[in-house]
């Protein structure tokens, strides 16, 4: 995964959602498209779904959790491993 391609759509506005980490400016906070992919909503489902979110919107969230300092490699392995490894498998995403 590329991250630096897909944290540049994590946006940081005190104006929208409290400031949370949100994709594209909108009012989709990252905490919410982690909860849908941990509840193993596929990437697919996601996108039908929520057609205003794309691909890299998800990628981008993923790309987050490995970002961000504060949490510890436990945390992130928790969050964004099992996710990725569940896309594997389903050859959702050959290139992660």
């Amino acid at each position: 995964m590329h991250s630096t391609t897909y944290l540049s759509r994590i946006t940081l506005d005190p104006e929208i959602c409290h400031g949370k980490p949100c994709i594209r400016g909108m009012r989709w906070p990252v905490e919410v498209i982690l909860d849908m992919l941990l509840s193993e909503m596929t990437f697919k489902e996601i996108l039908e779904d929520h057609p205003e979110l794309e691909k890299g919107d998800l990628l981008a969230s993923l790309a987050y959790v490995e970002s961000v300092e504060d949490l510890s490699k436990s945390v992130k392995s928790a969050i964004a491993k099992p996710v990725i490894d569940r896309l594997r498998l389903l050859d959702e995403f050959k290139d992660l």
